[in-house]
């Protein structure tokens, strides 16, 4: 057996997110079968990084799994790329030692998210948040930097009520404007992980900075209240991306 890791990209528009689930459309699905169709039609599991929702897309994207068949990464890649739809893209394989994992090994993960200020895009209606209103982009940029470092960010994770350890690390955040639209507005986060709606929660809250609706320093209480409905609406999954995961 050989373990093998992908890097690889997708468009979660019309995917019910990257998990397996019953009878829904999913990312981890057609990738794993078309890794059962390489492998001799011997059923073949994927680990990934972590998972991402419906709705929200990857840059690269990372995971792991075992072959048993003999096969070089290039034709590995061809492979995959030729059994999959054209939502999903294999950008690059490579062999790891049988201890390698996808999950556990992460150091880093960097998220992005994209809210559209300007008028309504029909274009980029399922690649961005349509925002369509001004924002303080001062303000929300003073407030980001509050989330960086570590925290129990559990006012920010939606599944808070059963996870034990909410408490995550925060290296770099970032709030800029497209360089080639400067009516969308990119928000930078990476860090040791992120949770479920962890990105999308801070993100709506930033929003409410930018309405004026509360002060950029009230990230700080928000944090120490470890109170999800202190923290307000989950910004939409369209404009969520995962930038990428470093081992």
């Amino acid at each position: 057996m050989q373990r093998y890791l992908i890097t690889f990209s997708y468009d979660g528009t019309n995917f019910a997110g990257f998990q397996k689930q019953p009878g829904l459309r999913t990312v981890e699905q057609e990738l794993e079968e078309a890794l059962t169709f390489i492998n001799q039609k011997k059923k073949t599991s994927l680990v990934a990084s972590g998972r991402t929702d419906a709705k929200v897309h990857a840059l690269r994207q990372k995971a792991h799994f075992d072959l048993a068949v003999t096969i070089t990464d290039n034709k590995l890649k061809r492979a995959l790329n030729s059994n999959i739809s054209d939502e999903i893209h294999v950008l690059e394989v490579e062999k790891k030692e049988p201890s390698f994992h996808a999950r556990y090994q992460v150091k880093e993960k960097k998220y992005c998210y994209l809210l559209n200020v300007g008028e309504y895009n029909p274009l980029l209606r399922n690649k961005v948040y349509q925002y369509n209103h001004e924002l303080n982009v001062k303000a929300m940029q003073k407030a980001i930097k509050y989330f960086k470092g570590k925290h129990d960010f559990r006012a920010f994770v939606s599944e808070n009520n059963t996870k034990e350890n909410c408490v995550r690390t925060i290296y770099k955040v970032g709030i800029k404007r497209n360089k080639c639209d400067k009516n969308i507005l990119e928000f930078y986060f990476t860090g040791t992980g992120f949770m479920k709606y962890q990105v999308r929660n801070m993100v709506g809250y930033l929003i409410k900075v930018g309405e004026k609706k509360a002060e950029p320093k009230s990230v700080i209480e928000v944090l120490e209240s470890k109170n999800r409905k202190k923290a307000g609406k989950t910004a939409p999954a369209e404009g969520l991306y995962l930038v990428d995961v470093l081992y």
